[in-house]
């Protein structure tokens, strides 16, 4: 019998998760040993043993075999949450092409014993604010007949043990929110648990709000905001048995619950799903597996869903559900007006505000009504460059142009470097500098000069850089202390507001430009979201986009709000292009401080690729990141387009062996993308 080695984790309750040993399988114990399971192992001197958790195995010993020592046994009946996060690890490792220390760090919970907090976590996010929703008691929750159909055909699945997984395409304001907490009182019914997924901390505020009022102590929060120890004690309550449902972004996923039911990701199509460190993982994709693992269901909610989730719909691999109504009674879909900045610009009106928008905010304001702004930029200008010599002032270490603020400092948001502006230009000497583009300072700016007396909030990550601050900024804006919302797409992206009648994308077209082949969906995605959040009250709502690219499908579509005649043009330009979901793509991106050995590199990557795999794939590059340099790290992307996903982590493993294989290699760093 050929001889396996398991590589075992000796304590996973602390924090130093990275320390794997290698033990032998004894023969007899080889069918049974599998990842996940927890074994007993010698350690130390003496007879000392201890348990540990099995996270790989393997048939290559990883130093001399003479002193591989032997797994004692197995510990029967030990499948746990924690096993069964070590299992998801590995596949995620296997998946993603990153280490396994790489994979565990993400997918076990930190656990960094401080002073315990408990439920302070969920009340100090809502603080004094719960007279703006009354959550003194539980809400009733009133299906339309949509709703009902949805939650219906989930309660007969879930009874039934049917898991294939659900999309619900519904409309903003369609009352997603409420077939899932019907949804989930079933689950808990059976005495299992729920993880919510919300794809960013500025909707975990309004989410909480809700889910506290409907479920109480039940629920746990997680978030990027949150302390070690604040991270331990949610994770623990779950591990406990103390709270039922747990709501946050990625990391939730990783929840420690026993016995999980369903696992909920609302706004699907959000980019904040996609982890950008290793593993590069995408959380759709690692909750439909873990749910699989489980046994659970998994439904995902979005108004405008990814083209790949739509895809897997039409291919029958997720079952769809459209809500086509919104649920607020006498609430209708924004009308949606799209404004050509290029005749503004002929017309003589240089303001960022087209004349349109500007003739709705005030009659908005004349009606005591809210209106939102908003700009896929902070700062208050783009950037600065200098009108003598043309050159702009850039990050020394990354390969962008620093930011203007209002504290007349320039700012790298790549890296953080900062310096106060120049007086004159550090090329020529020039004294003519000047600041171009627009940022949500200046709109901030230029809204209370043109609006006098209009009370207005910014909400961008400079505001919202304290604790606390995505709330304290929501809540006002809730309770009607201010009168304009200026802000970045964080503002526009499943909030509830009654009271906005009105929303202006300023600068609607920007994110067309990017270097990504998802530009027009992610501009659709954002300008439908942004259009529904006008209009949620009993108030018509109006949406205003401004743009120089009207004649835009992904623009045209948003304005329409006609998923389905943005789908068809997009899926026919990613056939065209070989572009997920019609292909997979792996991309390999070669990164260090050393330029000239990061270029040399992954081009020998890119020619034994091609030498092995060539005759079945499709080779882009390698080209230089979008950002070029980060940090003083030089970075280089590979790209390869093949239908068979398998084919492509075959060429992962491939590049992995040889890399671990080339001295030159540990001077720089790999990481895996697939699309």
């Amino acid at each position: 019998m050929t001889v396996k080695y398991a590589s075992v984790i000796i304590d996973i309750s602390h924090e130093s998760v990275d320390r794997i040993f290698q033990y032998r399988i004894p023969e007899d114990l080889q069918e049974e040993v599998k990842i996940g399971s927890q074994v007993c192992v010698p350690f130390g001197s003496g007879n000392r043993r201890r348990k540990g958790y099995v996270v790989e195995i393997t048939e290559k010993a990883a130093f001399d075999e003479a002193r591989i020592k032997e797994v004692a046994g197995l510990v029967k009946g030990s499948v746990t949450a924690d096993s069964r996060l070590l299992k998801l690890a590995w596949w995620m490792k296997e998946r993603y092409g990153s280490t396994m220390h790489q994979a565990l760090k993400t997918a076990l919970p930190v656990k960094r014993r401080v002073k315990a907090r408990n439920q302070q976590v969920v009340k100090s996010m809502i603080g004094d604010l719960w007279s703006w929703k009354e959550a003194e008691k539980k809400p009733d929750i009133f299906l339309n007949e949509q709703q009902q159909q949805v939650v219906d055909a989930f309660c007969r699945d879930y009874d039934k043990g049917e898991r294939t997984p659900y999309l619900i395409h519904g409309i903003t304001g369609s009352g997603k929110t409420e077939v899932y907490m019907t949804m989930i009182d079933h689950v808990l019914s059976s005495g299992c648990q729920v993880i919510v997924l919300i794809p960013e901390i500025a909707l975990t505020f309004q989410t909480v709000m809700r889910f506290y009022a409907r479920f109480g102590e039940r629920i746990c929060v997680m978030h990027s905001r949150l302390s070690d120890g604040e991270r331990y004690d949610q994770f623990d309550r779950a591990r406990r048995g103390e709270a039922q449902i747990m709501i946050g972004a990625r990391s939730a996923l990783f929840t420690p619950f026993e016995r999980l039911g369903l696992i909920v990701m609302d706004e699907e199509h959000e980019g904040a799903y996609r982890s950008e460190g290793a593993p590069r993982y995408h959380a759709r994709e690692v909750a439909e597996h873990l749910a699989r693992m489980e046994g659970a269901h998994f439904v995902m909610g979005s108004a405008t869903p990814s083209v790949e989730a739509y895809s897997k719909a039409e291919a029958g691999l997720y079952r769809l559900f459209s809500l086509k109504l919104r649920a607020g009674k006498g609430s209708a879909l924004a009308s949606t007006e799209i404004v050509d900045m290029r005749g503004e610009l002929r017309e003589g009106n240089k303001s960022i505000f087209s004349r349109r928008l500007q003739e709705l905010i005030k009659d908005r304001l004349e009606k005591k009504e809210q209106v939102m702004l908003f700009i896929n930029r902070r700062g208050y200008s783009s950037f600065v460059s200098c009108r003598s010599c043309g050159k702009a002032i850039k990050c020394p270490h990354c390969d962008v142009s620093l930011t203007l603020h209002n504290n007349r400092r320039l700012t790298c948001h790549y890296c953080g470097y900062t310096i106060p502006l120049p007086g004159t230009c550090p090329f020529c000497g020039s004294e003519y500098l000047a600041g171009f583009g627009v940022g949500t300072q200046k709109i901030e700016e230029m809204a209370k000069q043109m609006f006098a007396g209009a009370r207005v909030l910014r909400m961008d990550l400079d505001t919202t850089s304290r604790k606390g601050g995505h709330e304290a900024i929501l809540a006002a804006f809730a309770k009607g202390e201010a009168d304009i919302l200026i802000g970045t797409q964080m503002i526009v992206k499943g909030h509830d507001f009654p009271g906005v009648t009105l929303v202006g994308g300023l600068a609607a077209d920007v994110s067309l430009y990017a270097p990504d082949y998802r530009c027009a969906e992610r501009t659709f995605q954002l300008l439908v979201q942004a259009a529904g959040r006008a209009g949620r009250g009993m108030r018509p709502g109006t949406a205003v986009i401004q743009t120089y690219i009207p004649e835009h499908y992904g623009i045209q579509a948003a304005a329409a709000q006609d998923y389905q005649a943005f789908y068809r043009q997009e899926m026919g330009y990613r056939r065209l292009m070989h572009y997920p979901p019609v292909n997979h793509m792996l991309g390999l991106q070669v990164s260090g401080r050393d330029e000239e050995l990061t270029s040399h590199m992954i081009d020998l990557i890119r020619d034994s690729v091609v030498r092995h795999f060539g005759a079945c794939l499709e080779v882009i590059g390698p080209v230089p990141a979008p950002v070029y340099k980060v940090n003083d790290i030089y970075r280089k992307i590979l790209y390869m387009k093949q239908e068979n996903y398998d084919i492509l982590i075959r060429i992962r493993k491939y590049i992995q062996d040889r890399w671990d294989e080339t001295e030159d290699c540990k001077k720089l760093a790999v990481q895996y993308d697939f699309g």
